[in-house]
Formats: structure tokens, C-alpha cells, sequence
């Protein structure tokens, strides 16, 4: 493999929706994109856990050359994104975070739901976050136990997982007024959201994070020079065709995010 790619990694699939809009907006980088699912999900792990299992890929990526990390969990971001800043200075490292900001901007003085992990919701990154923004909007935190986990298995047309989301959004219907997508799994069921709370606006990381990687590889000078697309490279932590197939297709379905 060259060297000068960005990794990208997340706990599985759900990166992948933050990897389609970063080649939309950098379409000549290379990307390798590593998913953890053998260890799937993080938003129910120890952040002690986390911190390990997302050090170690940091770790492996930048041993394989990759000139930029970029962190595609909410959950991974919040445990390690420090701690790998400080120990790969000359790495830019670019997380993401629940879209509260565009959210609270957007609709002022409106509740928002915020979909996240448990996780996610329990940390003090986000608590601060939210604590920022609560004047300019009324922030409604809905943990979602298992439906990264749901997600991940990449049947999204099941009755199973549109009862899971009735469960969870059923009490909010007519109350809210915007959904903060909070983990990178949720994207990919916005239409069966959608199908639960109505047509009101989503807000997810994905974009901002995207202009982030830009600003920070303008900034030392690694932007690629190259004319000709990139390439886009899946690995995963379960090393089997079916699970790299499985990637290939939600790197597909993530147009639609």
C-alpha cells in the first residue's frame, strides 16, 4: 500500500457514512477505512475499552503510512481523540461529534432530539457540548441500546429494527422539532426514522467533519496534488470476503445518507 492515505476507523459500519462524505468532498485522497465489528459497538463499552481498541488501530494506521486519522464514532472520538493528538503531533487527528451546534443554530428556541449511544450521552464531552447550546435550544438525550448493534448486521428493511425505532421514537412524535443523529450507525435508517416522526430536518456529523479533514490537511500542507480519483480500501477486524462485501454495499447505500 503507498503511504500518504487518511485512515478512517470506527467501531464498523457506521464510518462508513462519515467516509462517503469525505470522498465527496476530497474525491482525489486515498482512503483506507478499517472497521472494528468483531468488537462492535463501542457505545456500550468501558471507555477504558474504547481508549484501547481505537489506540491500537491509531496505532496500526500510522504504522501503515497514513498521513491523517480520522476517528468516525462519536463514542471513539470522545475516548482516545487526545490522547492520539498528543502522541502523533505530526498526524492530523480529526474526530467527530453528535451535529448539536447546527442543530441548536438552526432551530432556535425548538427541541431537538439527540439520538446517541449511552455511552456518548454519559460523557462529560458531551455534557459539556449540549451545556453550550442550551439556551438557543431545548436538547432532548434518547440513549439507543442496540440499534448500532442492529445496524451493523446491514439488514435494514427488517420489521425487527422498525419496531426497535417505533419503540424508542413513538413517545417523541409531534414533540420535537429536529433529530441530532449522535452515533454514525443512525444515518443509514433515516428513512425509517423518518417513517416514525415525520418529515423534520436531520443533522449528523458527517459534513462537518469532512470540512475539518480539509482545513487541517490544508493546513500542513497534505493535500494530495493529484488530478485522477482516489481509491478506497475496506478492511475490517473480521476477516471475511462476506464482511468486506457487507462494507462495499453501505459504502453504496451512504450516498443516500
Amino acid at each position: 500500500m503507498d503511504e500518504d492515505f487518511v485512515g478512517v476507523f470506527d467501531s464498523g459500519v457506521g464510518g462508513i457514512s462519515i467516509l462517503k462524505k469525505l470522498t465527496d468532498l476530497l474525491p482525489r485522497e486515498d482512503f483506507l477505512f478499517y472497521g472494528d465489528s468483531a468488537n462492535a459497538p463501542y457505545g456500550e463499552k468501558s471507555e477504558e475499552e474504547v481508549r484501547a481498541l481505537s489506540m491500537d488501530i491509531i496505532d496500526r494506521l500510522v504504522s501503515r503510512g497514513a498521513k491523517a486519522v480520522v476517528i468516525a464514532c462519536n463514542t471513539a472520538t470522545s475516548a482516545v481523540a487526545q490522547q492520539a493528538r498528543e502522541k502523533y503531533p505530526y498526524v492530523p487527528i480529526v474526530g467527530v461529534e453528535p451535529a448539536v451546534k447546527p442543530a441548536a443554530m438552526k432551530l432556535t428556541h425548538k427541541k431537538v432530539l439527540v439520538m446517541a449511544t449511552p455511552q456518548t450521552l454519559a460523557r462529560e464531552k458531551y455534557k459539556n457540548l449540549a451545556s453550550r447550546f442550551e439556551e438557543q435550544a431545548s436538547l432532548i438525550p434518547l440513549a439507543c441500546p442496540g440499534l448500532a448493534s442492529r445496524i451493523e448486521r446491514g439488514d435494514l428493511g427488517g420489521e425487527d429494527l422498525h419496531q426497535m425505532l417505533y419503540d424508542l421514537l413513538s413517545p417523541y412524535v409531534g414533540q420535537v422539532d429536529g433529530v441530532v443523529l449522535g452515533c454514525t450507525h443512525y444515518p443509514f435508517v433515516k428513512p425509517q426514522i423518518r417513517k416514525v416522526l415525520g418529515d423534520i430536518p436531520f443533522f449528523d456529523g458527517g459534513e462537518g467533519t469532512a470540512r475539518q479533514l480539509r482545513r487541517r490537511l490544508t493546513e500542513e500542507g497534505f493535500l494530495t496534488d493529484r488530478t485522477t480519483p482516489g481509491w478506497v480500501i475496506f478492511d475490517s477486524s473480521i476477516k471475511t470476503e462476506q464482511e468486506i462485501v457487507l462494507y462495499e454495499r453501505m459504502f453504496s447505500l451512504a450516498g443516500d445518507c
